[in-house]
């Protein structure tokens, strides 16, 4: 008997579709979850064509990285 996807968390469902790779419908469950791309935030290239890094790209990157895990923290502490 599968479980029941829709009660998951995503936290769970992902866990269940990496133990479980050949389950389709909970692998199309966890898709519909993503953030439509009309949400997502797309970042700049970090590398030229011919592979030189863009340094101002990378503080970009950086600084949204460094936003992510603040915001991150910040959740786990008003859960606890």
């Amino acid at each position: 008997m599968k479980p029941n996807f829709a009660q998951m968390s995503t936290k769970e469902l992902r866990a269940y579709v990496l133990a479980h790779r050949q389950d389709i419908e909970a692998l199309e469950i966890l898709f519909s979850r993503r953030t439509p791309d009309s949400q997502a935030i797309i970042y700049p290239s970090m590398f030229t064509e011919d592979g030189q890094p863009i340094e101002e790209n990378h503080h970009i990157i950086e600084e949204a990285i460094r936003q992510r895990i603040d915001a991150g923290n910040s959740h786990e502490e008003n859960e606890s």
